[in-house]
């Protein structure tokens, strides 16, 4: 098992949720954690239809048992069970770890999620500082970063298996679309979006169904943890700029599976969004980890040139190229935001270079692997 970096509470004195995509390592790492803590396993059939027909059961038998501290996996699928670990919380002083990988169906029931009474943490798939210094870049952009997948010689197959459990378990059989077909064609076309700025109604076209069913699609995907949106920086802007989000898988074998896209190498489009996607995932995963407040967004001029991703109010401001060679064009991003913003902080390419090095204009252009040491050790922003 990999040392993962996102820190749970110690003392587990206080209900909390741990949301997560499948398969990222939840389940795990409140084993590691809390191993003497009772688990109710939601996966589980005889869990699932004890506890849908009957909720209560939870309070009694936790009252019976004596239990202090409880880990509840996959929440989600019986979100009545909420009540009863609310009044658990309240009358008993139990504190509960929740964990799940979609909020939608909870939030749909249960809008406050227990009121504030329970903090609330977000798991990611592996980061390169988690595998270590053995990681491979190229395992991670064509496998993806979930911990069984990364480390399979199969990766097509598992993925081929995620997704088809994706959309049997957290689609279907919640009822969030009727029909499957059309969901599965957007699948696609949106997978062949990943990294880019949404177009609502050109995709609704391709899909053949109505914009708003579009938009209906793409919460389903935020809402079960699948993908996120990267909103646009539209504060105080000099001239005319994109206001849409982009749109980003959380684990870019996902991406690559429903692309159809089979090992995917250097210098190539494929790579290059990838690669983008990658530098997403380890900026997004950072941030959660450790509790920042800076915010994640995108700056696009309307004519076309864009800065992959400003961290905070202009803290810092990093484009993602996978080039081997970054030359001027590649710096036109960064050149004109500074133009717009003189109070941008640090400028970063990150790049596939081999040595870091700096622009006589002040861009920092780092080799991927630097960029890796100087964001987990905090010294990029």
């Amino acid at each position: 098992m990999y040392a993962r970096l996102l820190n749970l509470p110690t003392s587990f004195d206080k209900s909390f949720f741990l949301w997560g995509p499948r398969q990222v390592g939840k389940t795990s790492l409140l084993k590691a954690t809390y191993p003497d803590v009772p688990l109710i396993q939601l996966l589980k059939n005889e869990e699932f239809s004890l506890y849908q027909a009957h909720p209560e059961l939870l309070r009694e038998r936790v009252r019976a048992s004596g239990w202090k501290r409880v880990i509840v996996d996959e929440i989600q699928k019986v979100p009545k069970l909420l009540d009863e670990i609310h009044l658990l919380i309240e009358d008993d002083g139990v504190a509960f770890a929740l964990c799940g990988s979609s909020a939608r169906k909870v939030r749909k029931g249960h809008a406050n999620l227990l009121g504030g009474r329970a903090l609330r943490f977000e798991m990611s798939g592996l980061v390169a500082k988690e595998i270590g210094a053995a990681y491979s870049l190229s395992r991670l952009l064509n496998h993806g970063y979930m911990p069984m997948i990364y480390d399979s010689e199969q990766p097509l197959q598992y993925l081929k298996s995620y997704c088809a459990d994706y959309l049997k378990e957290e689609v279907f059989a919640e009822g969030l679309v009727r029909n499957l077909q059309p969901f599965s064609r957007f699948l696609e076309i949106s997978a062949l979006g990943d990294t880019e700025v949404l177009k609502f109604e050109t995709i609704a076209r391709d899909c053949g169904v109505s914009a708003p069913t579009i938009k209906s699609y793409y919460e389903i995907l935020v809402d079960t943890l699948l993908a996120r949106y990267l909103p646009a920086y539209t504060l105080r802007p000099k001239r005319r700029t994109t206001s849409s989000p982009k749109f980003y898988y959380r684990d870019v074998g996902v991406v690559n599976h429903l692309a159809q896209r089979t090992g995917i190498l250097p210098r190539t489009d494929a790579w290059g969004k990838a690669f983008e996607n990658w530098v997403m995932h380890e900026l997004s995963t950072y941030l959660e980890y450790h509790h920042r407040p800076e915010s994640l967004s995108y700056w696009r001029l309307t004519t076309g040139v864009e800065v992959d991703f400003i961290i905070g109010h202009m803290k810092c401001a990093i484009e993602a190229k996978s080039s081997a060679h970054i030359h001027s064009d590649h710096l036109k991003g960064l050149r004109e935001l500074k133009d717009d913003f003189p109070e941008i902080g640090k400028r970063v390419i990150v790049s596939m270079e081999e040595r870091p090095r700096i622009t006589p204009d002040g861009i920092d252009v780092l080799p991927y692997h630097d960029f890796v040491e100087r964001l987990w050790s905090g010294q990029l922003f």
